[in-house]
C-alpha cells in the first residue's frame, strides 16, 4: 500500500498510550519497541510480499532479509521469526514452498535467530515473509525521532532494486546485474546496525518500499528537522540509470513521489532524479544519522557505506531538500 493511503487509513485510529510502548506507529518507525525491564525491550515487526526474483530459494532469502532488516533498523538483534505464507497450491508444486522456506530459514539462521512456527493460507498469488521478534536495550534504540541538526546521513547499500526488479521481470537484466541485485537484497543489515549502535547513533531507518526520500521524510517529520539529500552522492546498483531511461519504472515510485512532493524542495532536480529517489526498495540498506565525528569510523566498518546528506534545523516550509 502506498504511504499516502496508509497514513490516511491510520489517521482516525486512537493513539496507543502505555509507558512501556517506547516506539509505536506514530513515528512510522520500522518496528515497534515494547519495554520489558530497564535493560530489555522487545522489537516486533512483520513483512511479506509477492516474489521479486524467480528462484524460490532466493525469494525466501530476500524476503527474510527484508523482514529482519526492520529489527536491525531499530538497533536490535533478532531472536525468533514466524513464517507467513500465501500459497497457490493448484498452480505450484509443494517443492517450491519447501525451497522458499529453506531460503528464509537460512537467512534467519545467519542472523542468529530461529524459526519457531508460522501460518499458511491458500491464495491465488504467492506471498512470503516473516514476523520477527528481537531485543534491544531501551537506551540504545535507533529511531526516526532522534535525528538532530548537524548529523550526517550515511546510506549503507546502493539503491535501484525496484527499477532493476521491474526490468528483470521483463527479462532485460544481464546475468551480472541480476546477481548483483540478488546479493544486495539478500545481504543482512546486521553489521551496519551494530556499527551504528557501537558508535552511539540514535537514528536510523531501513530504505524499503517508500524509497530513499520517503523514509527520509519519516525521519524529518518524526524528528522535526530538515533532511537534505545530495542526489549525486547516492550510490546506484549497476544498470539502474539505464533501466530507468528505458522506462522500467515500478508503479510504487509514482505513488511515493506524489506523497513526498508537498514536503520536498527539489531545486532543479529533474524527473530522473525524482524517480531514483522515490524508487521502492526491497531489503535496502540503512539510512543512518551520525555525529560528524563518527562518520569516517562508521564507513570504515561498513563496506559500501556512503555519505549522502545531512540534517539541518527546520522552522517552516518543506522538510526535505534535494541538492
Amino acid at each position: 500500500m502506498g504511504p499516502g493511503d496508509l497514513s490516511a487509513a491510520l489517521a482516525p485510529l486512537p493513539r496507543e498510550t502505555d509507558a512501556r510502548l517506547l516506539v509505536g506507529r506514530e513515528t512510522f518507525d520500522d518496528a515497534g519497541v515494547f519495554r520489558l525491564s530497564a535493560e530489555l525491550a522487545l522489537v516486533q515487526t512483520v513483512d511479506f510480499f509477492a516474489p521479486i526474483v524467480d528462484d524460490p530459494y532466493r525469494f525466501g532469502r530476500v524476503a527474510a532479509a527484508n523482514a529482519l532488516s526492520d529489527v536491525y533498523a531499530m538497533g536490535g538483534e533478532p531472536l525468533t521469526a514466524m513464517n507467513i505464507v500465501c500459497f497457490p497450491d493448484q498452480r505450484l508444486p509443494l517443492r517450491v514452498l519447501t525451497e522458499i522456506l529453506r531460503g528464509g530459514q537460512d537467512a534467519v539462521h545467519e542472523a542468529g535467530a530461529r524459526i519457531v512456527g508460522g501460518h499458511t493460507v491458500l491464495d491465488e498469488e504467492l506471498k512470503y515473509g516473516l514476523s520477527v521478534t528481537g531485543q534491544v536495550h531501551p537506551d540504545r534504540i535507533l529511531s526516526n525521532a532522534n535525528a538532530r541538526a548537524g548529523d550526517v546521513l550515511v546510506l549503507t547499500k546502493p539503491i535501484g532494486t525496484g527499477i532493476l526488479a521491474t526490468a528483470g521481470k521483463r527479462g532485460l537484466l544481464t546475468a551480472e546485474q541480476d546477481e548483483e541485485l540478488y546479493q544486495s537484497m539478500a545481504a543482512l543489515n546486521r553489521d551496519a546496525s551494530r556499527a551504528a549502535v557501537a558508535l552511539g547513533a540514535r537514528c536510523a531507518t531501513d530504505v524499503t518500499g517508500f524509497g530513499l526520500l520517503g523514509h527520509a521524510r519519516h525521519i524529518a517529520k518524526a524528528s522535526g528537522v530538515t533532511v537534505v539529500i545530495d542526489h549525486a552522492a547516492v550510490p546506484l546498483l549497476h544498470g539502474t540509470r539505464e533501466a530507468l531511461i528505458a522506462g522500467h519504472v515500478p508503479g510504487g515510485a509514482k505513488r511515493n513521489a506524489s506523497w513526498v512532493d508537498p514536503d520536498t524542495d527539489w531545486n532543479d532536480a529533474g524527473a530522473e532524479v525524482r524517480t531514483l529517489l522515490t524508487d521502492p526498495q526491497t531489503s535496502g540498506g540503512l539510512l543512518v544519522a551520525l555525529d560528524a565525528a563518527q562518520v569516517a569510523e562508521f564507513i570504515s566498518r561498513v563496506p559500501g557505506a556512503t555519505e549522502v546528506g545531512r540534517v539541518e534545523a527546520w522552522s517552516s516550509g518543506p522538510q526535505l531538500r534535494v541538492v
